[in-house]
């Protein structure tokens, strides 16, 4: 099913999210929904809270961009209760955009490398290194889990500059091809 995405001025966004019980009920069908909601919005990556639930989930999919970034072709992860155990000294730049903050781009500097540990879809822990892209839409989804934007992350001029743009996607007035909400 598709689900409304909870944009800027959501107080959910800002929370930081609980862990999952991995017995909780009907997680699989919220899987499957974040991923129907996430494709419908032509999105790479959606976390929980996005939709409204305050847990530490997130999915990212890397098809969508994969003509441009060949090597997300296959990149497709669900992950519960995911944490950051590593991350590299080196950061890269890139400009990034966000459901949840429909026509606004910034660039952001992320660690170009992270280390994640994490509970997949079947309920199997995992360990995993990402660098690159991969790596970008992970942590861009992990800050959703931590109540961070993307914006929280820009230089403060720029912040200063997207305070009208983010106001008004606060009062409903954002334009997106998608269904949202405010709450």
């Amino acid at each position: 099913m598709i689900l409304p995405i909870y944009v800027y001025g959501s107080g959910v966004l800002r929370k930081q999210a609980a862990e999952v019980s991995l017995d909780y009920p009907d997680l699989q069908q919220l899987i499957v929904d974040m991923w129907e909601t996430m494709h419908h919005a032509d999105g790479v990556g959606l976390a929980a809270p996005q939709l409204g639930k305050s847990m530490r989930l997130f999915v990212v999919d890397g098809a969508a961009i994969s003509d441009d970034r060949p090597e997300l072709k296959d990149f497709k992860r669900v992950m519960i209760n995911p944490k950051i155990l590593e991350a590299s000294k080196q950061h890269c730049s890139y400009s990034e955009g966000c459901l949840s903050l429909p026509d606004i781009h910034v660039d952001i500097e992320r660690p170009e490398w992270i280390e994640v540990e994490y509970t997949n879809e079947h309920l199997e822990k995992k360990s995993e290194r990402f660098a690159g892209f991969a790596c970008r839409m992970i942590q861009h989804e992990y800050d959703h889990l931590q109540g961070i934007l993307f914006t929280d992350k820009a230089p403060a001029i720029r912040k200063k500059m997207l305070q009208s743009k983010l106001q008004s996607i606060a009062k409903g007035k954002g334009k997106a091809a998608y269904k949202t909400v405010v709450l």
